[in-house]
């Protein structure tokens, strides 16, 4: 079992996700947290958790805080911040140190499945003995960050199917490819070509919005919010 740290402000969160974890074969909640110092001795205490799923905005440090101070001590627990934080300073920040995840609220429970599942295909795969060859080490670094798109076809790019994919995660409702473009500074044809490719991958699902014209709006949604 892979035991997990829920740690958020709010306490009434904190039980809808410990509750949501809990769902997840595989997964035990190990404890709850309402703060960083809170978070800082559970993390301490043994047994210790493999898997810490953190908000950023906590009463008395932030979690990026948390982070530091953790790998200050010495604490090698993964990380995967659950919060409302959007900005890309956060999100940036969170990446340089070491965060595996990033999962901006609201979101589904099929969202935090997808990412609680990816998590342990990732562990396993680390757990082997013996060494990696190139294609498996690349599979390992893109492993929670896809979500994405594995083994795109010739002609496409894993950032800007990155990209195309973060505005997807992000969006409260659904995008057109209009939008898409705005949102990430890609042509409308290129956020249209790469939507096409997530929703034939299952990554995206896709709806029809019919408007005065008559011509349907093709909006495309990430598919673990489905549902």
């Amino acid at each position: 079992m892979i035991e997990v740290l829920v740690v958020d402000d709010d306490p009434l969160v904190a039980r809808v996700n410990a509750a949501q974890v809990e769902r997840v074969p595989g997964f035990r909640v190990a404890g709850t947290a309402h703060s960083a110092a809170e978070a800082l001795r559970a993390m301490e205490a043994s047994p210790r958790p493999d898997l810490v799923l953190l908000d950023h905005h906590l009463p008395d440090e932030t979690g990026l805080a948390v982070v530091q101070e953790m790998r200050r001590r010495g604490l090698q627990t993964d990380v995967i911040m659950v919060t409302a934080a959007r900005d890309l300073a956060t999100v940036r920040a969170a990446l340089r140190q070491g965060v595996l995840h990033y999962l901006v609220k609201p979101f589904s429970f099929a969202g935090l499945r997808a990412v609680l599942e990816t998590y342990a295909d990732l562990r396993r795969t680390l757990d082997r003995d013996g060494t990696a060859e190139q294609s498996e080490v690349d599979q390992i670094f893109g492993t929670l960050s896809a979500g994405t798109v594995p083994g795109l076809p010739k002609g496409h790019s894993p950032p800007t199917a990155e990209l195309v994919r973060r505005a997807l995660v992000n969006a409260e409702g659904s995008l057109s490819a209009q939008e898409v473009a705005e949102e990430t500074g890609l042509s409308r044809q290129t956020a249209q070509r790469y939507l096409k490719l997530l929703e034939r991958t299952g990554k995206a699902g896709l709806s029809l919005r019919y408007g005065d014209a008559g011509r349907p709006e093709h909006r495309y949604v990430w598919a673990p919010r489905i549902g």
